[in-house]
């Protein structure tokens, strides 16, 4: 089971990268145009340098739902491997089964 304080501050990095990933993509979409003026260029990457780091979605991490173990995470269901098995398991996921039986 991971700490609390990292469920928390993975929920705080969800929120920064939700409330700037207009003007980030926006800024993104600047620099990489072919056709954008060397200045404009060099003062949309000052201000991408301005926003937060934690607005990247690259620092975000997919987590447990359940108890927020950080690796292993199966994305189409939410759960680490550990979780998944024993839900899996004991038939608490629906339409998941054994491929051996």
């Amino acid at each position: 089971m991971a700490r609390k304080s990292l469920g928390l501050r993975q929920a705080r990095r969800e929120t920064l990268v939700g409330r700037h990933a207009d003007r980030r993509a926006e800024l993104k979409g600047v620099v990489a145009h072919p056709d954008t003026d060397p200045q404009a260029r060099a003062d949309a990457v000052r201000q991408l340098a301005r926003l937060p780091r934690d607005s990247s979605s690259v620092r975000l991490r997919s987590r447990d739902q359940i108890d927020g173990r950080p690796r292993g995470v199966l994305t189409r269901f939410g759960l680490s491997r550990v979780r998944f098995r024993a839900l899996a398991l004991s038939g608490e996921l629906p339409g998941v089964r054994k491929a051996s039986r």
